[in-house]
């Protein structure tokens, strides 16, 4: 059953450089929390107590395991809160042109469904106003495909874009870190690996033996301004999740 809370979101505020207008802002979805499978898991298991925990996360990891095989085979699937089918990237020449790795790939298309369009567009928004200023990334840019926000590749360059993520300060925490979102396991990236550290853009090259999966791209820094380090670090989360 599903709960009848009003869904409700926090919205803050960002100058908007892009225009001629110094008043232009842009607003960002304040994350709350981030959750997980076994998240969901308890909330469904806390609003059913007939439910066995164990047979949901086996049930959802068959349903998973089913679904990506007919996605992989060419099937248009509805599961969960989105549709799903394959497209093809990359250019072909002439009509009879063969499939050539190095030039085309297939990727994942994801359509939300009605219910959550409709879920979305119901939820109450707080603008809380301007956002404290900090660490924040703006972008995420794959120097190897060009892609931004998606994606990452082993061996590659990426640029970051945003406000305050100099890495800067001697306390351990700081650098750069890639979270495995399937093994929690976490990536540190070497100091001899990052290009740029600049307070709006960070470069640096991932680890060519990262293995494939999703990752969270965080970063952790004292920096405030030039002249000035935080007694303690803030960690950036990225909002978004990139594939290797």
């Amino acid at each position: 059953m599903a709960s009848t809370d009003k869904n409700s979101v926090i919205v803050e505020l960002y100058d908007l450089t892009l225009t001629e207008r110094k008043d232009d802002r842009f607003g960002r979805v304040v994350t709350t929390k981030s959750m997980n499978e076994n998240d969901l898991i308890n909330i469904a298991v806390s609003r059913r107590t007939d439910l066995n925990p164990a047979s949901l996360r086996a049930s959802m990891e068959l349903l998973k395991d089913i679904a990506k095989e007919q996605i992989a085979n060419g099937a248009s699937v509805a599961f969960g809160l989105g549709y799903f089918n394959m497209a093809v990237n990359g250019v072909f020449i002439g009509d009879n042109d063969h499939w050539d790795s190095s030039k085309h790939s297939l990727s994942v298309r994801v359509t939300p469904t009605a219910d959550l369009r409709t879920a979305v567009n119901a939820a109450v928004v707080d603008v809380r106003g301007m956002a404290e200023i900090g660490t924040v990334i703006n972008s995420v840019t794959d120097v190897t495909s060009g892609e931004v926000n998606t994606r990452l590749t082993p061996g590659g360059g990426v640029n970051l874009v945003g406000s305050k993520i100099r890495i800067a300060g001697d306390n351990p925490a700081n650098g750069i870190i890639l979270t495995n979102q399937a093994t929690s396991e976490a990536t540190v990236i070497a100091l001899n690996a990052i290009l740029t550290n600049d307070p709006s853009k960070v470069s640096f090259v991932v680890p060519a033996t990262l293995p494939k999966g999703d990752y969270k791209l965080s970063i952790t820094t004292q920096f405030t301004s030039p002249s000035t380090l935080l007694k303690d670090p803030r960690t950036c989360t990225f909002d978004y999740i990139l594939n290797v």
